[in-house]
């Protein structure tokens, strides 16, 4: 390799601001500082010159030149990292960072359990666990692995199962209910007040899907409330404000406690429920594979 060993350090950096677009991002992720940063791509700019990002007062992003160099970067370092992962084979202990990316609640009562057991077993493990609803490119943004429903998952991907089906819940409140006559299909949703679930991945409010028999059935629904976090929608049922619908994860506790009541429950099919997916060159270090395994879904499917 003729890159000078200063350089590739230089075009990691300048890589990590691209793929942040901040330069406060990237100077977290490198304990470094934005000035630092700001000096490290100026210089690669004027050795080669040419201009690899530009900069306004609230965004950095790359230009075309550096648009094709964050390209060409990304495979030859994740050839290298994959590299130095390999490595841990020859260790005696298990080590190294495990970076995930998933939503909040498969992170707090999936991944977590299993993350805690690890780290007090292997005082040599890290997790870096970041919670988003949108869905990761982990390659490109540099995790290990992801959390999400099965269905959602990139066929390109290995997925390994680490729960159960799950299945829709909708339900209201019992002072909901003493208002309004609760649903017998999804039809008769277009006469309740019902909360909606905005949600970036889909670049939009969530449609409320049903199935029976086979048959199928989306709904638009409308009413006086949305939030993109499953929490809120929850406290705006709990008050009666209308009719959620949510994975029966997350309601589950209301329902036993009688603090929500479901409906249409003919009509909300399983469907899989969550998966740690992840490429292929990342099966081999031992700190994922124990995570793998812990993680592993053992009951009926």
């Amino acid at each position: 390799m003729n890159v000078p060993r200063d350089e590739l350090s230089d075009l990691m950096s300048f890589l990590i601001v691209a793929k942040e677009r901040s330069f406060t991002r990237a100077a977290a992720r490198l304990g470094t500082s934005q000035s630092a940063l700001s000096h490290v791509v100026r210089r690669l700019e004027q050795k080669h010159g040419v201009r690899l990002l530009t900069r306004t007062t609230r965004s950095v992003s790359p230009t075309e030149a550096g648009q094709r160099l964050t390209a060409a970067l990304e495979p030859a370092f994740a050839d290298i990292e994959a590299g130095l992962d390999q490595l841990n084979q020859y260790r005696s202990q298990p080590s190294g960072t495990v970076r995930i990316t998933t939503s909040s609640w498969p992170a707090m009562n999936i991944l977590m359990p299993a993350a805690n057991r690890i780290m007090a077993e292997n005082p040599d493990i890290c997790f870096d666990v970041e919670t988003d609803p949108r869905l990761t490119d982990i390659a490109s943004d540099g995790f290990d692995a992801g959390i999400r429903l099965g269905e959602r998952v990139e066929k390109d991907m290995i997925a390994v199962r680490i729960g159960p089906d799950i299945r829709l819940a909708v339900a209201g409140s019992p002072d909901y209910f003493k208002k309004h006559a609760p649903p017998e299909t999804p039809h008769d949703l277009t006469a309740h007040n019902c909360l909606n679930l905005r949600l970036p991945t889909w670049g939009g409010l969530y449609v409320w899907e049903f199935e029976r028999d086979g048959h199928e059935l989306n709904v638009r629904v409308e009413g006086q409330f949305i939030s993109n976090d499953p929490d809120i929608v929850i406290n705006a049922a709990l008050n009666g404000q209308g009719l959620l619908c949510l994975p029966d994860d997350y309601v589950r506790p209301y329902v036993a406690s009688g603090n929500l009541v479901t409906c249409l429950d003919d009509w909300c099919q399983p469907f899989p429920g969550y998966h740690l997916y992840y490429p292929s060159r990342n099966q081999n270090a031992p700190a994922f594979r124990l995570l793998v395994d812990a993680l592993k879904y053992r009951g009926k499917t």
